[in-house]
């Protein structure tokens, strides 16, 4: 199960990257690019989290 939960965490994080960069360049709201941008390190870290509680738990 930890296994898929990485790989949506990663899959989330790339999405976030791409979306950013679509909001920073075609869309012109640069601020709003750049706080999409911050919403993949903190994809990562929550789904480490949640892999972590969910190891403990068993």
């Amino acid at each position: 199960m930890s296994g898929q939960i990485s790989k949506i965490g990663f899959i989330a994080s790339m999405l976030s990257v791409v979306l950013s960069l679509y909001v920073y360049f075609i869309s012109d709201d640069q601020l709003l690019g750049i706080f999409v941008g911050l919403w993949a390190p903190t994809l990562i870290l929550a789904t480490k989290e949640i892999e972590s509680l969910l190891e403990n738990k068993s």
